[in-house]
């Protein structure tokens, strides 16, 4: 509290400039209020940043939600244009460009704990896309899969990254050929690190 109350006389923020968004795993839970100079700070159960809706119980449906509904009304300029005769590489190009770039849009940060529900949800966009271009696309995970390869290619050409194979983070095994897991003490953050290593393991 101390912290952020000198935080807040340094870059002059206000309370009513200022909203807490506390993260909880609980259904119920009562947090304290937060006081910036005598006045206290709103709560809010769910924030955005950096174009990603976060919620308070760490879920993804608001997220997934909001950019499907961004979609789907893309998918009305995409049936304008085959309306208008346009040839399928056309099409595919304005649905990369309009479409899966809102689909994909932080996918690596959020896609790998959506539930069966919400990638059904993003999913359903990408069929009828496929339906008014006449060829086969992308699907969800195919893209948030090309999409992690990616970025670990990305980290392996970068020592510096925080979680470089180098690092003492990940070991090999004695086989030399895959990367040992580390321990964790939830099932959550388990997948997580699943997930990573079997990124880097696919690059070795």
């Amino acid at each position: 509290m101390e912290v952020l109350m000198q935080l807040s006389h340094c870059s002059k923020t206000s309370a009513p400039q200022t909203r807490t968004y506390p993260f909880t795993r609980l259904a119920h839970t009562d947090h304290s209020p937060l006081f910036i100079d005598g006045s206290s700070v709103e709560i809010v159960k769910s924030t955005k940043f950096l174009g990603v809706h976060l919620a308070e119980n760490f879920t993804w449906s608001l997220n997934t939600s909001s950019i499907s509904k961004k979609a789907q009304q893309r998918l009305y300029f995409l049936w304008r244009l085959r309306k208008a005769h346009l040839p399928p590489p056309i099409l595919s190009v304005f649905y990369r460009r309009t479409i899966e770039s809102v689909l994909s849009s932080c996918i690596t940060a959020w896609f790998g704990n959506c539930t069966a529900l919400d990638c059904k949800t993003l999913q359903q966009i990408v069929k009828p896309a496929e339906k008014i271009i006449g060829v086969s696309l992308p699907s969800i995970t195919d893209m948030y899969t090309t999409r992690c390869i990616r970025k670990a290619n990305s980290i392996v050409d970068d020592p510096t990254h925080p979680t470089h194979p180098s690092h003492t983070l990940f070991t090999l095994l004695p086989s030399g050929k895959r990367y040992q897991s580390i321990q964790a003490l939830t099932t959550r953050l388990c997948e997580q690190i699943h997930n990573i290593l079997h990124y880097f393991n696919l690059l070795l």
